[in-house]
């Protein structure tokens, strides 16, 4: 392939040694279905197959593929090993739109809320790399509330605080080993955690912290946006440090604090993901949804099976605003997640979750901890035939096509004319048929439909097809003419 764009080009890949699938004890007892076939040792590229970069801006991607090492790599992408060779075309298109398809990667929360420190975050980072996770596209590592500090600096930016003692430096790490940095912030005086946030009541921006409990999410300062906007400073400080992905989460979300900071990013040098949270209303989508990368369209997400399927399920409404760089949220991965006083997904629920999130072109980020994976859910997030739904060029969002009782059909036209198609099982009365009915995907004749989970071709159908979907389980097959 050849292009031409006025950007600084760092194409980057790691030698990573993927260590022996292990079965948990928890894991072990549930007997789950493992669906997907590992890796075979020829070379495979995968991740997305488009990337946005703005003029004059780096251009830093990591080349996902898996395989026998040592393996040469070409900007083609071309990969190499003595097995055979894997050639994919990718596209970088120089504009104004980034994020061209769902960002892919990890967020602190979930998992270690305010515990979370730089050491942490580090290790995290090396656990996505060692794993080999990163060799299918998850690429961002994100620190979430909790790591800001005072003001100061070149910028008078926020510093990190006593647990984040150079963010700088494990900016460079991240960057290091192939992946990308996020940080997290508000427009308000205080965060939700009352760390310091982008705004303040005096001048200079000096911030202590709350002495009483904060009322949150009704404009009421210090949960609130003040009167001196240190919106600026911020970006650029940033910018300084190399980070690649902001969650800025208030509520209500509103226009004029939104365009601020979107112009404060676009103006700091630097391409950043503009990630929105929380829980923005609906009426916003038409304006909003044309300036952030991404917004939340739910409240936070919890490690059950309702939470997960009711934030999943109910985003067809949104649909109208999501397209390439612009991206409907229904919160992040709840996948071998260990919260408090919740349950988690069964092994079955989990197909559900990363079926749906891949269907409705969703941020993947996942919220465990990333070295303690075992075969399962390493199985689950490896496979590059369901995440290339996720990151198809087209962007198109799947929305429910046909329901009957439990069952449920949900389909998305991908670039190449095919469909992905997910049949879910939503009730608890044991396992369903679910039928695909080609009258309700608007298409005709014969086409070749193929289980992407267990990466195989089911054989060509006429008018439906179906199969057996268990409680609270999904199934995910593409179909192609």
């Amino acid at each position: 392939m050849r292009f031409k764009l006025r950007s600084k080009i760092v194409l980057l890949t790691t030698l990573v040694s993927v260590p022996a699938l292990t079965m948990s004890p928890a894991r072990a007892a549930e007997a789950p279905e493992i669906r997907t076939p590992p890796a075979p040792p020829t070379p495979r590229i995968n991740g997305p197959e488009i990337f946005g970069v703005r003029p004059d801006h780096p251009f830093f991607y990591h080349i996902p593929a898996t395989g026998d090492r040592p393996m040469a790599f070409k900007v083609i992408l071309h990969a190499k090993n003595a097995r055979g060779a894997s050639d994919k075309p990718f596209k970088i298109e120089v504009g104004e739109t980034i994020d061209l398809t769902p960002a892919m990667g990890w967020n602190s929360w979930n998992h270690y809320a305010g515990r979370i420190t730089q050491e942490l975050v580090r290790q995290n980072a090396k656990a996505m790399v060692d794993s080999g996770l990163i060799n299918h596209g998850w690429s961002y590592i994100n620190i979430d509330d909790t790591w800001q500090g005072q003001r100061g600096g070149a910028f008078h930016g926020l510093q990190g605080n006593e647990k984040f003692p150079d963010i700088k430096a494990l900016c460079d790490t991240i960057h290091g080993i192939g992946l990308k940095f996020g940080i997290y912030s508000t427009p308000w005086e205080t965060s939700y955690a009352t760390f310091p946030g982008g705004s303040s009541e005096n001048p200079e921006g000096t911030w202590t912290k709350p002495a009483t409990k904060t009322v949150k999410n009704k404009k009421i300062l210090p949960c609130a946006i003040a009167q001196y906007h240190f919106t600026t400073n911020d970006a650029d400080q940033w910018a300084a440090w190399g980070v690649d992905y902001l969650k800025y989460d208030w509520n209500p979300i509103e226009l004029p604090e939104t365009q601020e900071m979107a112009d404060a990013l676009r103006n700091s040098g630097r391409d950043i993901v503009f990630s929105l949270s929380n829980n923005m209303n609906i009426t916003n989508g038409p304006t909003i949804g044309k300036i952030a990368n991404s917004w939340r369209t739910t409240g936070d997400i919890k490690a059950n099976w309702t939470s997960m399927s009711q934030r999943g399920f109910g985003q067809d409404k949104w649909r109208p605003y999501a397209s390439p760089g612009h991206w409907n949220d229904p919160d992040m991965l709840e996948i071998a997640t260990k919260e408090r006083n919740q349950p988690g997904l069964t092994p079955d629920e989990e197909y559900t979750h990363m079926t749906l999130w891949c269907l409705l072109s969703a941020p993947l980020l996942l919220a465990n901890d990333l070295s303690n994976l075992d075969d399962f859910t390493r199985n689950l997030l490896e496979n590059d035939e369901v995440l290339a739904v996720s990151q198809d060029s087209r962007g198109d969002q799947a929305v429910e096509i046909a329901r009957d009782g439990d069952a449920r059909v949900y389909a998305k036209t991908l670039a190449d004319g095919g469909r992905a198609v997910g049949l879910f099982n939503t009730g608890t009365n044991g396992t369903l048929t679910v039928t695909v009915k080609w009258s309700d995907l608007k298409i005709q004749g014969s086409n070749q439909v193929r289980d992407l989970w267990r990466q195989k071709d089911l054989g060509r159908f006429s008018d439906e097809f179906s199969l057996p979907v268990a409680s609270h389980s999904a199934e995910l097959v593409k179909l192609a003419p």
